[in-house]
Formats: structure tokens, sequence, C-alpha cells
């Protein structure tokens, strides 16, 4: 599935992903391959993403995109709130 998170300034990460840890309003949740249509409100915390390939950081990586020490194919991304969207394999996170 395509995960892309954007926030006012830029877009943070856009990729192939497996799955994505979301900080809901409610706690948090995961969203997996052929999961139901969802939005949803997010609080500050962390976003957890599970990539498909190994993350390869550039010059163009934001800041906020930080690598799992122990497993490159994963990823976390600070997030001082938002709201997500998932619907047919595509998650869009508008994030502040």
């Amino acid at each position: 599935m395509h995960l892309e998170i954007i926030t006012p300034e830029s877009k943070i990460f856009y990729g192939e992903v497996s799955a994505v840890q979301f900080p809901g309003l409610d706690g948090s949740f995961q969203v997996l391959t052929g999961h139901a249509p969802i939005i949803s409100g997010l609080n500050g915390g962390i976003v957890k993403v599970d990539l498909t390939s190994p993350f390869e950081k550039t010059e163009k990586t934001s800041d906020l995109v930080k690598q799992d020490a122990k497993d490159s194919k994963i990823i976390r991304v600070e997030i001082s709130g938002g709201v997500m969207e998932f619907l047919n394999d595509k998650i869009i996170v508008l994030a502040e």
C-alpha cells in the first residue's frame, strides 16, 4: 500500500509500506493492506511505518523521519496531531 505524510510546509514521506501504526484520538491503531476505509483524527505522537524495502536517507529526507536503529525497514515520524485517511490501499496523513 502507498503512504503519504504531508504537513503544511512540505511532503514529509511517500512510499510503499506494509503497515502503519498511528497515535489515534482514542488510542493507537494499525492499518494493514486491505483494511476497511477509515478516516481518523490523530493525537500528537509517533507514526511507526513498516516499509516494504530498506529506508535510504537522502538530502531531501525530512528531519522528522527517524530510522529505527535495529531494523532498516522501520521509520518513525513524530507529529503533533492531524488526520489520516485510508482508501483503496492508499494512506494520506495530513499532519501538524
